[in-house]
């Protein structure tokens, strides 16, 4: 089971949105759109990957068996469809969704993610990155992480986000930081599945992210008919945490446009 945390309505018939984390934080990232988007009237749902926060802890797991747990915990809670909404590894989360559960899906929110499978090179970063995890645990994981994900000046002007994204980080133990890991590198590429995505898509991205550099959102936004692309100036990789404001205007000004399309 999934744990998860949730604001807004629950009566049926609300719109609900899912919110699918970055590596290695926890749905506790999603904080500011689960109050903004809970009293716009949305019901939100955000939950934790396996072994994050109370989630059941599971070695070897794969974002198609991801994808599964988070349909069963939609129908736990009577949920029959939703907007999916994920950033970075939970962008990848959101395109595995849909391609099992299109029927799942009322919207597409992909927020500074790629859908390139890992490239050789890639994936030799990424065994390094769980050896030296494995190792010394999750401080090796902020040190890794933590300094990609603002902008520049963030980290100067507003300490005390970069704070928040590191305790959220030091609560996991390394077996569950290079479980997660171990998922990204097993994605599926989704690049031939951007082309057949037929439900409305909203693209967003920090336009100083330097994890998955903004013309790569573009690329994204390009292959997918009909879809919107969004820069979020002055946001780095971890824009909702960043630029919770422009952030929340984004999606929100995208839920109405689909609610009265």
């Amino acid at each position: 089971m999934l744990t998860y945390l949730q604001a807004g309505p629950e009566k049926p018939g609300t719109h609900t949105i899912v919110l699918l984390h970055a590596f290695p934080l926890s749905a506790e990232m999603w904080k500011p759109q689960l109050y903004a988007l809970g009293r716009a009237g949305f019901r939100v749902v955000a939950p934790n990957v396996f072994g994050v926060e109370g989630s059941e802890e599971k070695t070897g797991w794969n974002f198609t068996e991801y994808a599964h747990e988070l349909a069963a915990l939609m129908d736990s809670l009577g949920i029959e469809k939703a907007t999916i909404a994920g950033l970075s590894m939970g962008g990848y989360q959101a395109f595995e969704f849909y391609r099992h559960y299109p029927g799942k899906t009322v919207s597409l929110v992909l927020c500074d993610t790629r859908a390139e499978a890992d490239t050789p090179q890639a994936r030799e970063q990424r065994l390094k990155f769980m050896e030296s995890v494995e190792a010394y645990g999750a401080e090796e994981a902020i040190h890794r992480m933590v300094p990609n994900y603002f902008a520049a000046g963030t980290y100067n002007s507003r300490p005390e986000l970069v704070e928040e994204a590191s305790a959220i980080i030091r609560r996991q133990s390394s077996e569950v930081i290079n479980a997660a890991m171990g998922a990204i590198m097993s994605r599926a590429d989704s690049t031939t599945l951007l082309s057949s995505i037929r439900c409305p898509v909203l693209v967003l991205c920090g336009s100083e992210d330097r994890m998955t550099l903004p013309e790569i959102s573009q690329d994204i936004s390009v292959h997918i008919r009909g879809s919107r692309l969004i820069m979020l100036g002055g946001a780095g990789h971890i824009s909702n945490m960043e630029k919770p404001d422009a952030f929340d205007r984004a999606i929100l000004d995208f839920l109405h446009a689909v609610n009265h399309s």
